[in-house]
């Protein structure tokens, strides 16, 4: 052989060791990274991890809390507001009843026949209204004028289907999903304007008396017979089918509960006690905090940077609105400190709220073979192409780990509400059946949340206290829950009974 074919030899050689170093030093960055980035996740996993037993210390914390916050105003961080709703729907119910829905930048007018507990909901109609931006920043006459015209326009198209009783004036459920100081069951005053909107001339009004107002100057002959809220509409939807409903739970965009309480047991309510001896409480358990949860660091920065820090904790830990974004800032921190999806951290991954929690349930969800649903958002949301199977499968894991954490907790939240009212054993061999009625988009689509709920609830129940629980989906809380409740309100009662 020449030298000059050594010498290639040798240079080849030199080079292939090169080479082998290189994949060497990149194989052991790749393990050391990839350990990283698991050493991110098992420590997210540890700090979510809700056993058993704390969740029966968060579902006491949630009892105790409820007790202080029916004690007097402001003695919880749970508001356990008085709803006045002293009657729920019996299914007796009859007659033409409407509801108006008003929470954001539509709102939404419904009508309904009842028919007594042979022809229940007869018939319903309803039609949904989009408010011009203009009138979210005028003022009261303004916004409410617009609602009673379009209110106005729909009772002027009722067919043949729908009629009122002679001698008899329409009566309407008002939902208003806006913070509001109830007073009484058809009136409650302002407190602020959230969700874009801001009628300054409306705070500390009665909301009730603004719309009234507004239907008198259209020629229009209605009244208020319930103001409500959209936990205390899926609560009488529920009722009005099933008389043993006693807990509303909403989860969706935001969470809260409603439950019956016996109205002596209300040590804040300094009115006559209603003749059924029951009241509904609207919970805001949104709002709860304990020591108890299981709150990281991920949790803690979500909050600081929202729009009400320190607020809403429990709702920020369970809610549709935040689960996919604990899931970014975990991916985020990966991505940061152990280069999870490459040397250079995805811009995406830095934007709040650009992962959606529908997202995160359709990942979650995925049983296709390479995980396309997983590949699909990662690069039509972040913009991360060319995951391996290995990177998706993380991601699902962290899906699991945000979900089952809400999942679970929700279920303590309910069994808090279930130990205050003496629903969480059997007394005296005697079973006693309890319905929740469940709504809300998390609920509803997110089937591996809503699975891990049930599961979770009959687990601290134990086998025979589970045997009596049932979880129904109450739809439309806000339109035909509003409209029984008038119906359970009407000013005709009296007359009928």
């Amino acid at each position: 052989m020449g030298k000059v074919a050594v010498g290639a030899a040798v240079v080849c050689a030199a080079t292939a060791v090169a080479v082998a170093a290189l994949v060497v030093r990149h194989r052991m960055r790749s393990s050391g990274r990839w350990a990283r980035a698991m050493g991110i996740l098992r420590e997210f996993d540890e700090k979510c991890a809700a056993p058993i037993g704390k969740l029966r210390q968060v579902a006491d914390a949630m009892t105790v809390e409820m007790h202080a916050g029916l004690a007097s105003e402001g003695g919880s961080k749970l508001k356990m507001i008085i709803t006045f709703v002293d009657t729920l729907p019996t299914g007796d119910e009859k007659g033409l009843f409407y509801a108006l829905d008003l929470g954001g930048t539509n709102f939404r007018v419904l009508r309904v026949q009842l028919g007594g507990k042979e022809g229940r909901v007869g018939k319903q109609e309803f039609t949904e209204v989009s408010i011009p931006p203009r009138l979210m920043t005028g003022t009261s006459d303004e916004l409410f004028d617009y609602i009673a015209t379009e209110l106005a326009k729909f009772v002027g198209a009722e067919g043949e289907d729908f009629h009122v009783s002679v001698g008899r004036q329409r009566e309407l459920g008002f939902t208003f999903s806006f913070p509001v100081k109830q007073t009484s069951i058809s009136s409650g005053t302002v407190i602020k304007w959230t969700k874009g909107f801001s009628i300054d001339d409306a705070v500390g009004e009665d909301v009730v008396a603004e719309l009234t107002k507004a239907m008198e100057r259209k020629g229009l002959d209605m009244r208020v017979a319930a103001l409500v809220n959209d936990t205390i509409g899926t609560l009488a939807g529920g009722r009005y089918y099933d008389n043993d409903v006693t807990i509303a739970v909403i989860l969706g965009t935001g969470t809260n509960a409603a439950y019956v309480e016996r109205a002596h047991a209300i040590p804040k309510w300094h009115g006559l006690l209603p003749k059924s001896g029951e009241m509904v409480i609207n919970m805001e358990w949104g709002n709860f905090r304990s020591s108890h949860l299981p709150i990281t660091e991920y949790d803690q920065a979500l909050d600081v940077e929202s729009l009400n820090p320190g607020e809403q904790i429990f709702e920020k830990m369970i809610s549709g609105m935040y689960l996919g974004d604990i899931v970014r800032r975990v991916l985020h921190r990966m991505a940061e400190e152990a280069a999870f999806f490459g040397d250079t951290v995805p811009p995406n991954l830095k934007v709040p709220f650009i992962l959606r929690t529908p997202d995160v349930s359709a990942m979650h969800h995925d049983t296709s073979p390479d995980l396309r649903v997983v590949g699909c958002k990662l690069k039509d949301i972040l913009g991360i192409s060319n995951t391996s199977l290995k990177i998706r499968k993380v991601v699902v894991k962290l899906c699991d780990i945000v979900a089952t954490r809400g999942a679970r907790l929700a279920a303590a939240g309910i069994l808090g509400i279930m130990k205050k009212q003496g629903r969480d054993t059997i007394r005296d061999g005697e079973k006693q059946r309890t319905v929740i009625a469940m709504d809300g988009g998390l609920f509803e689509h997110y089937t591996k949340f809503s699975q891990c709920l049930e599961i979770t609830l009959k687990e601290l129940l134990g086998e025979e206290v589970a045997g009596t629980i049932v979880i129904k989906h109450a739809n439309d809380g806000s339109g035909i829950g509003a409209a029984l409740l008038a119906a359970s309100h009407s000013q005709y009662l009296e007359y009928e009974s």
